[in-house]
């Protein structure tokens, strides 16, 4: 293990922000991380795990131990007449496992095309789009447990999954993911919930074709992250009670929404940013994109009080107009290397 020192994050996270750790390491096989753990607490530093850097904002100065997941492989441990059971490690880049996976006839995860990120960190924001969640697909999430100091396999019903939610998110410091197992279909279950979606895709009902249309609709809608650095998708689309959608119904009839578990139903947070005067709008060097107004795009060098201060000004007026206080969905993080809230 080698660890560095003074190490530059910026080409290492999505939003493209300047921000010097000042001890990195790199992981490439799971008991790596025993190792990895013992050096930060012989050296008294917090551990900041980095996936694919497309979920996270950081601060400019780090004074952490960044742990870099880096652990390669796709397994496949059995098959059945209609499943195969497959275990991926958490380094694999989530694009590329889910074409491998097309491309073997493995199906479920089509939709989830071009997600930007590693494969350890899918569990974590239960990542899903177009009426699919990957937390429908996974069978366990292989974990070093650093409180019980020992690896461990979490099945997929004690992950507690949820929209963009896990026990990942609920305790963040506690699990490092190395690898995920999924179960995945052998004959294709073709979602297409939304209605763009079904346009798309046509008579040509394969799971190729799906892919290769969710592909298409994602680069048509959100910006290479090379060309203008983003997180994706912001903000969290908003779940509302009934109650509360039908008094915003009632005043705005066109808005998108879609209806959920427990009469909930949830509404599109781009819908109500563009609604709001921001898609394609700037502050500073920060603004939502004018394709997608869900994408927060850091135009030149902006830093991360320059990132807050446009979404805190995009959350004011969104509340202001619609009374629905919009959620960040990238972790932000503190100079210590600690998970924080956005309000603070």
């Amino acid at each position: 293990m080698y660890v560095q020192q003074q190490v530059q994050l910026k080409h290492l996270n999505t939003l493209n922000l300047n921000a010097i750790a000042s001890h990195y390491v790199q992981i490439h096989q799971p008991h790596d991380v025993i190792e990895a753990l013992v050096f930060a607490e012989q050296q008294g530093l917090n551990v900041l795990v980095l996936s694919g850097g497309s979920n996270l904002l950081l601060p400019q100065q780090l004074q952490a131990l960044v742990v870099h997941l880096n652990i390669q492989g796709i397994d496949l441990l059995a098959e059945d007449e209609n499943t195969v059971t497959v275990k991926v490690g958490a380094g694999q880049v989530w694009h590329d496992f889910v074409l491998y996976s097309t491309q073997q006839n493995w199906f479920g995860l089509q939709n989830l095309a071009l997600i930007p990120g590693l494969v350890g960190a899918s569990p974590v924001q239960n990542i899903g789009a177009y009426g699919v969640e990957v937390g429908e697909f996974i069978e366990s999430v292989q974990v070093y447990d650093r409180e019980l100091k020992q690896f461990d396999s979490i099945l997929a019903e004690d992950c507690h999954f949820a929209y963009r939610h896990s026990i990942f998110k609920d305790q963040p410091s506690r699990y490092i993911i190395v690898s995920v197992t999924f179960k995945l279909l052998k004959h294709a279950d073709l979602k297409l919930n939304y209605g763009d979606l079904k346009q798309a895709v046509g008579d040509e009902l394969t799971a190729e074709n799906l892919q290769n249309q969710v592909i298409h609709i994602r680069q048509s809608k959100l910006p290479d992250p090379k060309a203008f650095p983003n997180v994706g998708s912001f903000f969290k689309n908003p779940i509302l009670t009934q109650n509360e959608f039908d008094k915003i119904a009632q005043q705005f009839p066109n808005i998108p929404h879609y209806p959920q578990a427990n009469s909930n139903v949830k509404v599109a947070a781009g819908w109500l940013i563009d609604q709001s005067g921001w898609k394609g709008k700037q502050l500073g060097s920060v603004g939502m994109f004018h394709k997608q107004a869900l994408v927060l795009v850091n135009y030149a060098e902006a830093t991360l009080a320059d990132v807050k201060n446009t979404y805190n000004a995009v959350q004011s007026d969104v509340k202001q107009k619609f009374s629905i206080q919009l959620e960040p969905e990238p972790v932000l993080y503190s100079e210590q290397g600690l998970i924080q809230a956005h309000s603070e």
